[in-house]
């Protein structure tokens, strides 16, 4: 029987875990997906996603692929998975990909979205998955400053410590240097309150996404101004950003194959 190449489509509730990659002593959703696959399959698996989201990161579209002899059909490796996770975590699709195709290192970008309620008070019902800030904001200056990082630049200001891959030849040659491709901070109508900040890039850092939310929001209350927020990026000092946003206001939304650009589908 020839081996199989299984590219899954899911999406999950972060907040129960220690992010994706499987870690010693802490719950993560490649391990738990894994636990699944190896009952299922009657073999070790080893899961591969398209990034490693942090704990309490959520995601509405991640792919992972893995390798199997199962002759198992792709709807029945669906239905089976979704019968065993836990239900924080579900398999939108499962499919037959190419010998080649690999869910993080063919991957051509991704879009994050970050959630924050700028209410008062928040629900508490939000409270898992929308960021609190209460200060009134300047859009216009959080718009400014975010055109200026539209493009390629160094994001070393913005890179958490021990961001870089060592696991793939060749794919630490751009450094902290990534390309963003579109940029946005948009309200919602439901509830009125909520913004979202959407990145969508060839490449993210560690905490890239949720350091450049800090700083922008310091740009938004007007403690720094968008000039300030353009030195920032220039000067490659994380010590001059701003904190690192909460986890759980962070979606990964999207992953790209191909063309990095959205759809309007």
């Amino acid at each position: 029987m020839s081996e199989r190449n299984i590219r899954l489509l899911l999406a999950f509730d972060g907040t129960a875990y220690s992010g994706w990659q499987r870690q010693k002593g802490a719950p993560t959703i490649q391990e738990t997906i894994e636990h699944c696959l190896t009952r299922i399959t009657g073999q070790p698996v080893t899961l591969h996603g398209a990034g490693r989201t942090d704990a309490g990161v959520h995601a509405l579209g991640m792919v992972a692929n893995f390798h199997t002899l199962s002759a198992i059909p792709c709807s029945g490796l669906r239905k089976g998975l979704n019968s065993m996770l836990p239900p924080d975590i579900r398999i939108l699709e499962a499919v037959d990909a190419p010998a080649w195709f690999h869910s993080r290192y063919s991957a051509t970008g991704k879009t994050y979205r970050y959630a924050l309620c700028t209410a008062p008070v928040q629900m508490p019902t939000e409270r898992l998955y929308t960021a609190h800030f209460s200060r009134p904001l300047d859009v216009e200056a959080i718009r400014g400053a975010l055109a200026l990082i539209a493009g390629s630049h160094d994001f070393s200001s913005f890179e958490g410590s021990g961001s870089r891959d060592r696991d793939a030849k060749g794919y630490n040659d751009r450094g902290a240097v990534r390309t963003l491709r579109q940029t946005e901070f948009t309200p919602q109508t439901s509830p009125a309150s909520t913004w979202f900040f959407r990145f969508t890039g060839d490449g993210f850092l560690r905490h890239m996404v949720r350091n450049l939310v800090g700083t922008l929001l310091l740009v938004g209350c007007g403690k720094i101004t968008p000039a300030d927020f353009a030195e920032i990026l220039r000067s490659r000092d994380r010590g001059r950003a701003g904190a690192t946003a909460p986890a759980h206001g962070l979606f990964l939304e999207r992953v790209y194959y191909g063309s990095p650009e959205p759809s309007e589908s």
